[in-house]
């Protein structure tokens, strides 16, 4: 029941509704639960590689999102999901360049803290500066080997952060908090449609992907372990729930894959919805919105997904895009029965709203947040800025998928280089094996037409290298033989749609689903294949050729590629950890830096057209056409792709791409 306290400040008495302990049976209320994922540290809308605002994405932008929300919602939570602390040089600054100290908040925490989340998740790569850091910046003491847990706690975010399913080894407990129980006071109404105050306890769980094992095993092997989804969640949530958890909110970095369940497995989200108690999920990790009516994307497509009202097995679930670009957001309706709360699916709203608007143009960003982090964006500038070399050529991706391998031939170049050091330096027993390497255009427009990467012609900089090599991953070889490299390569084609010649209607070449980042490709004078687009995906791949000669299965090799792809991420066959020869302990990032330190002067002969493949020649009866950013045709001229055409400088639909062609037949 509700009740008033009245207080007598004559000639006035003031009364005001107290929170009930218990809800009048019949009571109702909503309740808006936000949610960001991916931030990646992108504080600002600023593009550090390009050294320019960037009005697509930041947190400083969202913020005009999650007022809004909050005035449509006067009971709200805000939540994050996780991948928020990597990802940006700002991120990079911070955790590399000058690194953060004891009683320093980081940069994204200190905006977060001013928004006032109540609390976050944890993503993958949250541990790619290591424990370590973690530990400091996060504000904990982890019980693992290699971090020292008697030191002082150090300054970390204003709100709770929640991590289920990763233990530390020697402790054999949960390396953060498994879940919180926040007391949030909420406006309901009861039977009579009266106001009543209520507290009402809302349960936060959080989930990382077990594969952060994989994707960072130098330096969480021995020190941690994880557990599944599904059996994490179904330990807790009874747990959380006789704690007196109204609500339960799972907070879960990962996407949905319907595939048989497996403790380990990377998106397990589909499981997660079916563990009983889970009233609302908020997902991430796979940079896309959803709900999204229209969306292609296989995992939005799944049975028991409903893309249009944002459900998942029955459960509210939303995932907020990537770097701000959207605002998650959950209309609960609750009533409750007499006992509990119960959420009303019927009524409850789920959306990944935009920051951009129905006229193209973006929300206006919140300025309290770039003074609040002015000091940090300076420094940051002036660190990217450092030279570390010179081009006579511009390094860009945007005809990367036709064939332009400009902005990765030197990445594959620095880690052949770097491995073929690292063998004649300790592992004589691959000295026999020749060494290549695999890159991928890691931009590609999937975020926008400025989401390319593009390295102006004369000094080099640390922005530079940045943006050629986007991630801090760590350099792994994989020893692989023909076959294997050769269902490396047919995975990779999956970037192309199947192209049937006799179609006179325009057809699409990229297949927009795959990833770029996935985009894998070699470039190397000793090797040569091409990929055939009329077939199938996994019948692509033809006269793959080393030195001149077929590539057969007992040809062996050593290829450097990244720990996340080595370690199975990606999903490209065999690549699942089992095959790592080379764990270096150095960043991509940085072996490029030092790879370009070392040659000086990048010339395009010898760093920017060594190409391996090509399309297999195929005449069709109709244009096959893709995307990219419009007026750049003499960028494809001088990467040698005679074959390619704009056919429009606006392709029509709206986000500022021109539309192209390519001749498959030349």
């Amino acid at each position: 029941m509700r009740y008033q306290i009245c207080i007598p400040v004559l000639p006035l008495v003031f009364c005001a509704v107290a929170a009930a302990a218990t809800p009048p049976k019949g009571a109702t209320a909503v309740v808006g639960v936000m949610e960001t994922t991916d931030l990646h540290s992108n504080v600002l809308g600023y593009d550090y590689f390009k050294l320019s605002p960037e009005p697509s994405l930041g947190l400083d932008r969202t913020a005009a999102l999650i007022a809004q929300a909050r005035r449509q919602f006067p009971n709200n939570l805000l939540f994050d999901n996780g991948d928020t602390i990597q990802g940006s040089a700002l991120a990079d600054y911070q955790a590399l360049a000058n690194p953060l100290k004891c009683e320093q908040t980081l940069a994204i925490y200190k905006v977060m803290n001013k928004l006032g989340y109540d609390g976050s998740g944890i993503g993958n790569h949250e541990f790619n500066y290591g424990l370590a850091y973690l530990s400091q910046v996060t504000g904990n003491r982890f019980e693992v080997d290699g971090v020292d847990a008697s030191r002082a706690r150090c300054a970390g975010p204003a709100f709770p952060q929640v991590l289920a399913n990763v233990y530390s080894l020697k402790t054999r407990q949960p390396l953060f908090a498994p879940y919180r129980i926040i007391d949030k006071q909420i406006a309901a109404q009861d039977a009579d449609g009266k106001p009543v105050s209520v507290t009402l306890k809302v349960g936060i769980i959080g989930f990382a992907p077990p594969t952060i094992l994989s994707w960072d095993k130098r330096s969480l092997e021995g020190k941690v372990y994880t557990e599944g989804l599904r059996e994490t969640a179904s330990k807790f949530i009874p747990e959380m729930r006789a704690q007196g958890a109204d609500l339960v909110v799972a907070i879960s970095h990962g996407g949905l894959d319907d595939s048989a369940y497996e403790p380990s497995m990377e998106n397990g989200n589909w499981h997660l919805s079916k563990v009983p108690g889970i009233d609302a999920m908020l997902i991430g990790h796979s940079h896309l919105p959803f709900p999204n009516a229209a969306s292609t994307v296989p995992q939005f497509n799944l049975p028991g997904v409903d893309k249009v009202k944002g459900l998942v097995n029955g459960v509210p679930t939303v995932m907020a895009n990537l770097w701000g670009k959207h605002l998650g957001v959950i209309g609960l309706h609750l009533s409750y029965d007499g006992q509990r709360w119960v959420v009303d699916r019927s009524k409850t709203t789920v959306e990944a709203r935009a920051a951009q608007q129905a006229d193209k143009s973006f929300v206006a960003p919140d300025p309290a947040i770039a003074a609040l982090v002015a000091a940090e964006h300076e420094a940051t500038i002036r660190y990217v800025k450092t030279a570390v070399g010179a081009t006579d050529f511009r390094m860009s991706s945007y005809f990367a998928d036709v064939g332009d391998v400009s902005a990765i031939a030197v990445v594959n170049q620095a880690q052949t280089d770097y491995v073929a050091k690292y063998v004649k330096a300790g592992l004589p027993q691959y000295a026999a094996l020749p060494v290549l390497s695999m890159a991928s255009p890691f931009k590609g427009g999937t975020a926008g037409v400025s989401d390319y990467t593009d390295v102006k012609a004369g000094s080099l900089a640390l922005n530079n290298a940045a943006d050629l090599y986007l991630y801090p991953n760590s350099l792994y070889a994989v020893k692989v033989n023909g076959g294997e490299l050769k269902a490396w390569l047919e995975h990779a084609a999956g970037r192309f749609n199947t192209i049937d010649p006799e179609l006179t209607t325009p057809q699409e070449l990229v297949n927009t689903a795959f990833p770029t980042y996935n985009f894998d490709a070699i470039t190397s004078k000793e090797i040569s294949y091409e990929i055939d687009v009329t077939k199938v995906p996994g019948q692509r791949i033809k006269n793959l050729r080393f030195r001149d000669k077929a590539v057969n299965a007992s040809n062996e090799f050593l290829v450097a590629t990244n720990n996340y792809r080595a370690s199975g991420g990606g999903g490209f066959p065999g690549l699942d950890g089992s095959k790592t020869a080379v764990a270096a302990p150095d960043a991509n990032r940085d072996v490029l830096i030092g790879y370009i330190k070392e040659v000086k002067n990048l010339t395009r002969a010898q760093h920017g057209q060594q190409r391996s493949w090509r399309f297999a020649k195929t005449r069709t009866a109709g244009p096959v056409v893709f995307h990219s950013a419009p007026g750049l045709l003499a960028l494809a001229q001088q990467a040698g792709l005679g074959n390619v055409s704009q056919v429009r400088a606006d392709d029509g639909l709206g986000k500022g791409f021109a539309l192209y062609a390519v001749d498959l037949s030349k």
